[in-house]
């Protein structure tokens, strides 16, 4: 159990919290494979109460920690200031999925009350200016690439912060009026960017997606969600599926980008050869399998409820999942690279006639030469044959090229080719010149009609 937590024993999930919690989710562009630490599953490090059993079952899909370090709080500076709003604790992780995309989760407890107003400035400076975000007089990314070895780290574009209420705040937000109400989840959920007033006509376009259950409460934006009145295993529980989705979110970015990527790669390829024209397609179909890959074990494993099969997390998953688009942008960029897929296929085929064509002429040219060979050396090996028998025929004393001598032997050598050429060309031309016939006539149903007749009952000419 959290500290400043008191869990209520007839309603298991939910709880009375002291010190407002916080978790910033920040995606980490690039990949960061897992690898074999002391750390363990995810699992372990967190307490996830009866989701426990879930996730053990779910181990090889869930995200591994490849840091967990409990940070002194006066070690992590903001840009402008803590606004007044002293930490507690801080606790920072970072998470990888099978397929390397990794997520850092900072995990913060104040130690005072927190008012939705200096809430709405902390969220906004955590993520507008994250990258300020100074751990020891070093950047926060700088000081635990050092931890991780070296590996260089950079912040994505997405972020995701998970804000559970604690002491006053969360009883104002579970026992206020609905106007009250929503002027504070207004506030937090849109980092006091988007002024809320009353008074004004109901815009649910603008109101955060909210669920009231009394002794819990659940409203979220696109890059904030509020959770009062939660026991600390469906807070982790609830982080979990939040990391699931940012790294899901980010997986369908890299994705289209990657599409993009190769779809200009194929339009930019100077193949001029059957080998560059493999290689680029054995580049492309290598990039779609990894494509394919991402889908599959990067945002579908992560977008439903397989994971935690609870509706607790069910709904605020569903929600989020809304909120990000990842639905619509899942579809879209499967057909992308579906479209990819077949441009590929369709290339490849291309390039399979075209190899068949060119063997085919290859062959053509070959026997040509062969028959073309042959033709010309038959003719003069009967004439040597002829000359070197020591017949009465051939006379010694005059020369081979003697045509009155020796024409007939010419011609009868010469004859049967000259004669074959001449068929084989006739033949051809007839083939040619007979090719029309391989049309289908014309069908008595569509004669040609007569021509009309003029009014005196002649027909026009």
């Amino acid at each position: 159990m959290l500290p400043g937590t008191s869990t209520n024993a007839t309603v298991l999930d939910s709880a009375t919290r002291d010190r407002t919690r916080v978790l910033l989710l920040f995606s980490l562009s690039g990949r960061l494979r897992p690898r074999d630490t002391a750390l363990g599953a995810l699992v372990d490090r967190y307490d996830y109460g009866r989701f426990a059993s879930h996730l053990m079952t779910s181990q090889d899909v869930l995200p591994v920690p490849v840091l967990d370090e409990r940070v002194a709080p006066r070690r992590l500076r903001l840009p402008h200031g803590d606004h007044g709003l002293g930490l507690a604790s801080l606790r920072l992780l970072v998470v990888t999925t099978p397929r390397g995309d990794a997520t850092l989760v900072v995990d913060c407890a104040f130690a005072g009350e927190t008012t939705a107003g200096d809430l709405a400035v902390w969220l906004a400076t955590t993520c507008f200016d994250r990258e300020r975000i100074e751990l020891d007089d070093r950047p926060l990314l700088t000081a635990l690439s050092a931890q991780l070895g070296g590996r260089p780290l950079a912040l994505g574009q997405n972020v995701h912060q998970l804000v559970f209420p604690g002491g006053r705040l969360q009883r104002e937000l579970l026992t206020a009026d609905e106007a009250r109400k929503a002027v504070l989840l207004n506030e937090i959920v849109y980092r006091g960017r988007m002024p809320w007033n009353p008074a004004a006509p109901y815009d649910p376009g603008l109101a955060p997606h909210l669920r009231n259950h009394g002794l819990t409460l659940s409203a979220l934006g696109r890059g904030v969600s509020v959770q009062a009145g939660w026991a600390p295993h469906v807070e982790n529980g609830l982080m979990l599926v939040a990391v699931g989705m940012i790294s899901a979110l980010s997986v369908l970015q890299r994705t289209r980008l990657a599409a993009f990527a190769m779809m200009k790669a194929n339009e930019r390829a100077l193949a001029d050869s059957p080998t560059e024209i493999r290689s680029l397609i054995s580049r492309l179909s290598a990039g779609v399998n990894e494509l394919q890959l991402d889908l599959a074990f990067g945002v579908e494993a992560y977008v439903d409820s397989l994971l935690i099969p609870e509706m607790v997390t069910e709904a605020f998953q569903s929600s989020l999942r809304d909120a990000l688009g990842i639905r619509d942008s899942l579809e879209n960029s499967a057909r992308m690279v579906e479209r990819l897929t077949s441009v590929i296929s369709a290339r490849s085929a291309a390039l399979d006639a075209e190899l068949a064509e060119r063997d085919d002429r290859r062959d053509r040219t070959v026997s040509g030469l062969l028959a073309a060979a042959t033709l010309i050396a038959l003719p003069p090996t009967l004439l040597l044959a002829f000359f070197g028998v020591n017949g009465t025929n051939v006379d010694e004393h005059r020369s081979i090229l003697d045509l009155r001598a020796y024409g007939t032997a010419y011609a009868l050598a010469w004859l049967p080719f000259v004669v074959l050429v001449v068929i084989g060309w006739v033949l051809l031309r007839r083939v040619r010149t007979g090719s029309g016939s391989l049309l289908p006539a014309p069908d008595d149903d569509f004669a040609p009609l007569p021509p009309p007749r003029s009014p005196s009952g002649s027909r026009r000419p």
